[in-house]
């Protein structure tokens, strides 16, 4: 996934950077927004998901220090090992759907811009 909506986010903004002389904003920003819909259900699910795994190495690390048991020291060094690269990937689906707001907003821009001449 991070692959795709790092090509894409390229796309839009090659799109931007020369767009064609025959370019419709509006169809593009449709076509956008559907994607801009993709990643934010892609965004919801894996928020839903990292704050469970989130709670539940909390609640490890809690464990851990009351029981003091050598088996939940392992459970949670495995649980922070999967929590890094989960935070990780989450970081770039929420700032990447932010950005893909900034592009939709300029297709506005330039549509309206259009729309004056």
């Amino acid at each position: 996934m991070r692959k795709k909506i790092l090509i894409y986010k390229a796309h839009i903004d090659a799109l931007l950077a020369s767009p064609p002389e025959d370019i419709d904003y509006e169809e593009e920003q449709k076509k956008h927004l559907i994607q801009i819909q993709f990643f934010m259900h892609e965004r919801l699910v894996h928020e839903i998901v990292m704050a469970l795994f989130a709670i539940a190495t909390v609640m490890v690390f809690l464990a851990t220090v009351m029981l003091e048991k050598l088996i939940l020291v392992v459970l949670l060094m495995a649980l922070l090992v999967l929590l890094v690269p989960y935070v990780m990937h989450y970081y770039v689906l929420e700032n990447s759907v932010q950005y893909m707001y900034e592009q939709y907003d300029e297709m506005e821009r330039r549509k309206q811009a259009g729309k004056k001449q």
